[in-house]
């Protein structure tokens, strides 16, 4: 599923909240927009029932170059972790 799949997914389950598939999408843009600002802000965004979007840390490590095969280091970073909530693990 992507982007427009989901606003279509919204659009219809929603029809009676959104009078067209724009302002449906405008919401699901507004949801996507409030998660990244949390998780930037507080480091953590937790929605019951879904799971917790947070701020992870990667450590420096060795690796390869594909291409050559040549030996590189790859500095540590930061990236957005997800942990699914024991209701969405369920489901699978």
């Amino acid at each position: 599923m992507n982007k427009a799949d989901l606003v279509d997914l919204v659009h219809g389950e929603a029809q009676a909240s959104f009078e067209s598939r724009a302002a449906a999408e405008r919401a699901v843009n507004a949801v996507i927009a409030a998660i990244k600002r949390g998780v930037q802000k507080d480091k953590q965004v937790q929605l019951s029932g879904f799971g917790t979007f947070s701020v992870r840390s990667r450590k420096a490590r060795n690796g390869r170059n594909p291409k050559t095969g040549a030996p590189i280091r790859i500095p540590a970073s930061r990236t957005v972790g997800f942990k699914p909530g024991l209701q969405f693990k369920e489901l699978l």
